[in-house]
């Protein structure tokens, strides 16, 4: 997911965005081609498929994606969230402590939330110091971090 539509922006059909991604300009076509991106200006989108206000709110909530073949390559280190969600999660004592559900950022980096298999949550930064391993397969979070 890139963005979702958060609302209709005045009559003509735009929607209001929440970006999940620094550049969406790269991208023209979305949710398998439903949606054909015409114009965007900072929040503000345009889609050849939305006509008026009403076409617009009915949008709202619709998440816009792009098919992984179209996401450029990861550098070293860098992730996905789509990657990191449903990853068990160990500690650097090999403890099962549960498996990403959620990652949030609220401007300082990446914040994982955990939930462990009795459904109580907790949340480790996406640093080194917190989460010195990660792969396809598991995240392991320092044992310090583990509530």
């Amino acid at each position: 997911m890139l963005a979702v539509v958060t609302g209709a922006h005045g009559i003509g059909g735009e929607v209001k965005l929440k970006l999940f991604t620094d550049d969406l300009s790269p991208y023209t076509r979305f949710n398998a081609g439903t949606l054909t991106l015409k114009s965007l200006r900072g929040l503000i989108a345009r889609f050849d498929e939305v006509p008026d206000r009403n076409a617009a709110e009915a949008l709202r909530g619709t998440e816009l994606t792009v098919p992984r073949s179209a996401l450029p390559p990861l550098e070293e280190g860098e992730y996905y969230h789509l990657d990191l969600i449903g990853l068990p999660c160990v500690s650097t004592t090999g403890e099962a402590v549960g498996q990403v559900v959620l990652i949030e950022n609220f401007g300082a980096g990446d914040v994982i939330e955990i939930e462990r298999p009795d459904g109580k949550r907790f949340m480790v930064p996406m640093r080194i110091e917190a989460v010195p391993e990660w792969d396809a397969k598991r995240l392991v979070v320092d044992t310090a971090f583990v509530e």
